[in-house]
């Protein structure tokens, strides 16, 4: 596009989309959709135990600021107006929880990720409980099992362990916030005068939050022990929440808010009942739109709420099935194994041998999600010979994603009475062509991508700009512009995507049992955290040498 042109865009919408591995600003025409420029900056994860997933508060808001200045200077360099940029939409990894200081603006612990295991033992110890141990317990009221995925598990493991937050919350200091909360907190003054408020589609993700009342629900704050007033207020998706405070976009209001799977679900526009989209990021989420019925799933897929765009707009619900590992498992090759220097690396592997040669690959670095909801599961590698090599390793990776995938989607096929025709689909992993392709062989159906994959900010974008007092965006299906896409329809022979996908299954069942919250908890796998091995040994040891010794006389 010319320079010339670049000063007649109209008005833009910046959307911030923080995940579990990056933080981006991305910059779109509010009236044509296109993406104009962005920014991304990686983000740390810290692993201090085994099953453990932290990352620094201040490093990610840190990373946030980096990428809209330097989007901002790549959009002044194009010869684009960012006094243009009318709204801001915020998109995020969902269920990390952060707690903070209103008082001095600091966290008072690292973020606890999604992915986190921690709280196994908090979770068991919730489940007795509740008679007959029951992990639906809060179904009808939350649309979630009792899980170590949600945020009121690690909250209240922070409330047991961390002094410091239970001093906060003692002094009416702490402040408790999914990675929205923090972000719009922050950008729209912190601790002088920040909003603090979430939107319903992160709130349904804390089982705190009743999704038909559309409010924090007293007895499960009660159940969980949280003081409801440490927890954000709900808003909908889609209004003004505040105004940037800092920075090259001070003054710009923020006026969306959207997990980031529901942020996709929009992208994608999946506006009507029965479409879904499936996002490949950090995990897998597959979510099919139920519209303003909530349905609950016979099949171990979740109820949440899919978007709520205004205050007076009614609230539409999604069924979803949640996969924990899918690009997290190119990155664990990348670096933990060191078998590939980066994820196109990955793909060039797998595209080279182009089989997994028996090789099955369950990476349940987390325990199993959806549908299985097995904590006691860990990662497996089987089917290995002395002929397997990186390579096949590498496809066994790909190929894993797709078995989680078509695993959902079952799932969600049985619950809905109508199997997907096709499949949309979106997220950084949609690069991998050679994924895309054995995703359509092991579904059977075909696998659409849009052109413009970064469906996600796409989806914040919208519900900011449409926003009331802002109105930029229109959400009328009639002024859309035609999105274009890539087909990818199924080239393996149905017989043998059935065998292969029975042979994983199998896998599957090998993965489970492997662990129990009392070794997790306990963290030392030594041999001497036996007392009576650990005094077999050392007084076997000291016989020995003594032996020695005796002999040399």
């Amino acid at each position: 596009m010319a320079a010339t042109d670049r000063t007649a865009l109209g008005p833009l919408v910046g959307a911030i989309d923080q995940g579990t591995s990056s933080s981006r600003f991305l910059v779109f025409n509010a009236k044509t959709a296109e993406l104009l420029s962005h920014h991304q900056v990686e983000i740390s994860q810290k692993f201090p135990k085994e099953g453990w997933v932290e990352q620094d508060p201040k490093e990610i808001l840190n990373s946030v600021f980096e990428c809209v200045e330097k989007t901002c200077e790549k959009l002044k360099q194009l010869n684009i107006n960012i006094s243009n940029i009318k709204a801001i939409g915020v998109t995020n990894q969902r269920e990390t929880t952060v707690v903070w200081d209103r008082t001095t603006g600091e966290p008072l612990y690292n973020a606890i990720v999604w992915l986190d295991l921690r709280t196994q033992s908090t979770v068991e110890r919730l489940l007795n409980r509740i008679p007959g141990k029951n992990k639906a317990f809060s179904k009808f009221k939350t649309g979630l099992p009792l899980s170590t995925y949600f945020s009121a598990v690690k909250l209240r493991w922070l409330l047991d362990n961390v002094e410091e937050i239970k001093k906060a919350v003692d002094d009416g200091r702490a402040m408790f916030g999914t990675i929205d909360s923090w972000l719009i907190w922050s950008l729209t003054g912190g601790k002088n005068g920040g909003i603090h408020c979430t939107d319903v589609t992160n709130a349904s993700r804390t089982m705190l939050f009743n999704i038909h009342s559309l409010e924090w629900d007293p007895e499960l704050c009660q159940f969980f022990e949280i003081p409801m007033e440490i927890l954000p207020k709900v808003r909908s998706s889609s209004e003004i929440y505040g105004l940037m405070k800092s920075g090259a976009l001070t003054g710009v209001p923020i006026s969306g808010c959207l997990g980031d799977q529901s942020a996709a679900l929009v992208g994608q526009m999946c506006f009507q009942d029965g479409q879904a989209k499936n996002t490949y990021g950090t995990g897998c989420f597959l979510l099919c739109n139920t519209g303003q019925k909530s349905v609950f799933s016979e099949h171990g897929l979740l109820t949440t709420i899919a978007y709520k765009l205004g205050r007076d707009k009614p609230v539409c619900y999604a069924l979803e099935g949640s996969v924990a590992i899918a690009g997290a498992v190119v990155r664990w090759l990348r670096d933990n194994l060191g078998i590939a220097k980066s994820s196109l690396e990955v793909e060039k592997l797998a595209a080279e041998v182009g089989t997994s040669y028996g090789v099955y690959f369950v990476p349940a670095f987390s325990g199993l999600y959806a549908p299985y909801w097995e904590p006691s599961a860990r990662g497996i590698i089987c089917g290995l010979t002395q002929f397997t090599n990186k390579k096949h390793i590498a496809f066994a990776a790909l190929e894993a994603v797709c078995f989680q995938t078509r695993e959902i989607l079952d799932a969600m096929n049985k619950d809905c009475g109508i199997p997907l025709s096709q499949l949309q689909v979106d997220g950084g992993m949609t690069n991998n062509k050679i994924l895309m392709q054995l995703q359509a062989d092991i579904l059977c159906i075909p696998v659409v991508k849009p052109s413009m994959p970064e469906t996600t900010a796409l989806g914040a974008a919208m519900a900011a700009g449409a926003a009331e007092g802002v109105g930029v965006w229109s959400l009328n299906p009639g002024d859309w512009t035609a999105v274009t896409s890539e087909r990818f329809e199924p080239q393996l022979n149905p017989e043998e995507s059935e065998f292969r996908y029975a042979r994983w299954k199998k896998a599957v069942l090998k993965s489970m049992g492997w662990e129990t919250s009392e070794a997790s908890s306990n963290g030392d796998t030594s041999i001497f955290s036996s007392l009576p091995l650990g005094l077999f040994i050392m007084s076997s040891m000291v016989m020995l040498i003594g032996a020695k010794y005796v002999s040399d006389k």
